[in-house]
Order: structure tokens, then C-alpha cells, then sequence
């Protein structure tokens, strides 16, 4: 595989986590996985999103930015990394939950703070309907999740396909893993896993499985 930073990327339930662990289990990769239960603000923001938005995004982006940035030390890429997320999820989140002058700020903060981080070098974006992402999120049993509305998932859906077709930086293999259950479905896991083996130009790549 000619992959060495890996980001795996989906809608909030589309097993993103689950995904990632396999892999970076299958190649022996560094893993780095988003932490949520360290965010206070998380179960905040349902019960009260317009109090709770900016402050959600910040930690969320201070987070991530320091999670990146350990792996900066000189051999990051000396070893194959995969992770549940890529920087720019800050981005695409805090355009869908911050007020206009708070957005703006946002986005000065992450674009001095994405200057200074890697780009993977690949994206697999895992695909769900809402019907199933609703399904996983209830599954898993997060109690600050179980009242998301679909209106919500919608939302970041569209922000992530926007980001997606205008980039420029790296290719996105899109998998509709709607059907799938590449958790307990080692045939499935592999046949995603297999796409890998081959080189992409840059832009989405959308994947029949």
C-alpha cells in the first residue's frame, strides 16, 4: 500500500471509529482516534446548541490540532497512520452549528492551525443513509446523541460533500457502506480494504461495492 497518512471520514454514526481500528489493526498502523468523552461542552451542545457551539468547537479543534501535532516529531510519516477524522472536520462542523461572527473567527483560528498539519494522503468518506447512520447512533448508545435530528445529520452530510467536490489536495475514495457491515463482515472489510492497493489522482473516486 502507497498510503502512509490515512483519514477515514463519514457522518456522525457512519463507523468511522469502528472502521479505523480494523485498519490500523490489518497494517500494524499508528492510530489515532478522536476523543469525545474529554469534550465537557459535548453533551451541552444537544441540550442547548446555540450556548454551547463555540466553545464545542473550540475544544474540539484544540483537540484535534494537538492529537496531529504529536505525531509531528519528525517521523510521522515514517510509519503508516490512520485516523477517524482529518483536520478539517472543525471547519465543516462550525460552519454548520456557529453564529456568523463566531464562525469567522473560527476559521482564522483553523487556518493558522491548518497551515502547520499534515494532509493525508488519502480519505475513504463512508457513506450512510440516514435511515442506517440514525440506526448506529441508537446502536451505540451515546445518550447526549439519541436526539439528533435527522434535519442535523442532513446538514453535515451537505457540508461534507461541498468540502469534498471543491478539494483539491488529496483523492477521496466514497463508499456507500449503507448496506454493509464491515464490522462483523471480514468480506466486506476487505473487499474496502482492497481499493487501497491502487493510486488515485486527485478528487472524489466514488466506489461500487
Amino acid at each position: 500500500m502507497n498510503y502512509s497518512f490515512i483519514s477515514i471520514e463519514g457522518n456522525i454514526g457512519s463507523g468511522k471509529t469502528s472502521f479505523s481500528k480494523k485498519l490500523a489493526k490489518r497494517f500494524n498502523s499508528r492510530l489515532i482516534l478522536e476523543s469525545f468523552s474529554d469534550n465537557p461542552f459535548l453533551p451541552k451542545f444537544y441540550d442547548n446548541p446555540k450556548r454551547y457551539a463555540f466553545p464545542l468547537e473550540l475544544f474540539f479543534m484544540a483537540e484535534r490540532y494537538q492529537q496531529l501535532g504529536d505525531f509531528q516529531d519528525g517521523d510521522l510519516f515514517s510509519n503508516q497512520v490512520v485516523s477517524d477524522y482529518f483536520f478539517i472536520k472543525s471547519k465543516l462542523f462550525a460552519q454548520n452549528n456557529l453564529k456568523e461572527d463566531e464562525l469567522l473567527l473560527f476559521n482564522r483560528l483553523s487556518e493558522i492551525a491548518l497551515k502547520s498539519l499534515p494532509k493525508p494522503n488519502i480519505v475513504l468518506y463512508l457513506h450512510s443513509n440516514i435511515e442506517r447512520l440514525q440506526q448506529n447512533i441508537k446502536k451505540r448508545g451515546r445518550e447526549y446523541e439519541l436526539n439528533i435530528s435527522s434535519d442535523y445529520l442532513i446538514n453535515i452530510q451537505n457540508r461534507y460533500f461541498d468540502y469534498l467536490k471543491k478539494q483539491s489536495d488529496f483523492p477521496v475514495l466514497m463508499f456507500d457502506v449503507s448496506n454493509i457491515d464491515f464490522v462483523s463482515n471480514d468480506k466486506s472489510f476487505n473487499t474496502i480494504v482492497s481499493f487501497l492497493d491502487k493510486k488515485y489522482s486527485v478528487g472524489i473516486h466514488r466506489i461500487q461495492l
